[in-house]
This record gives structure tokens, C-alpha cells and sequence, in this order.
């Protein structure tokens, strides 16, 4: 996993073994097991990562009114009762142009208003509540509505 591994061997002498994985990948859940070792005594600690993924289909970058689908998968093992999707910390309630479908969100003429940050929350039946976000980018043109423009003759026009 090395470059993406590393532990504060300065925080080592205070007691603190903390494992660091930047960035971390789908790949890396599971259970890690440290153990450490001073004169005889020998101590030992689990965790479980799990890990929450969202992608972009088509991969970024996103061209204004060209269908995307934002996914959302998770390592943990309980059955999905729900998930929800957010828009710059706002619900997404399901419509023409937001569609939910298995864990993916599809928007069907993404605007530039869809830019920003999507976050899906997964809720499993072992009460467990997890989340991710992704930051969407989107090419496009955001000026005015109208695409009349006057100026007058002489100054700039932009």
C-alpha cells in the first residue's frame, strides 16, 4: 500500500500507532490488526474499515445537458433499507430530472446549477448511517438567460 501508508513514528512514544491511508481506495476495507510489542508485554488492536465509494459516470468533466449517473457503493454488509441523496446539503426528492435507481442518481439534462457538492447517505437495517460526497464540476455556459447582449458602439462587450 506504500506510498499511501504512513505512521507518526514521533507520535509512537506517547502510545499512538495510528495507521494513516491517503487517499483511501475501495480495496482497502477490511480488517487491519496492529500489535506492538515492549519488553515482554505484546498488545494487540482490530479495526474494520469500511469504505464508501461515489463515481461519476461518464467521467468527469461533465458537459451541461449530457446525461450523468452519480453511484454510491459501500463495503458494509448489512442489507440497504435507504438511501437519500443531497445537493449542496439540500434532499433531492425524485423527479424528471433527478432519478433514483439501485444506488445511483441519474440526472437526465444536468445545468450548471447541479454543480457543487452531491453527498448520498446510505441507511442499513443494523441502523448504520453512512455517507459520502462528491464535488461535481460541470462545463457549460452560465451567463444570461437571454443571449441577446447590447452594448453600446465603442466600449467592450463581454
Amino acid at each position: 500500500m506504500r506510498p499511501r501508508v504512513s505512521v507518526q513514528d514521533s507520535a509512537l512514544l506517547n502510545g499512538n500507532f495510528s495507521l494513516r491511508i491517503d487517499p483511501v481506495r475501495s480495496e482497502d476495507a477490511g480488517l487491519y490488526e496492529a500489535l506492538v510489542a515492549y519488553n515482554t508485554d505484546v498488545q494487540s488492536c482490530q479495526v474494520e474499515l469500511g469504505v464508501i465509494t461515489v463515481t461519476l459516470s461518464p467521467p468527469s468533466p461533465v458537459i451541461e445537458n449530457e446525461p450523468l449517473l452519480l453511484s454510491c457503493n459501500s463495503s458494509h454488509q448489512a442489507s440497504l433499507v435507504e438511501m437519500c441523496w443531497f445537493h449542496n446539503g439540500h434532499l433531492v426528492p425524485t423527479s424528471r430530472t433527478f432519478c433514483s435507481l439501485h444506488g445511483a442518481l441519474s440526472i437526465l439534462r444536468p445545468t450548471m446549477s447541479d454543480a457543487g457538492s452531491w453527498r448520498c447517505q446510505l441507511r442499513y437495517s443494523d441502523n448504520k448511517i453512512i455517507s459520502a460526497t462528491y464535488s461535481l464540476q460541470i462545463l457549460g455556459f452560465d451567463g444570461p438567460t437571454n443571449p441577446v447582449v447590447y452594448a453600446a458602439a465603442g466600449s467592450a462587450a463581454h
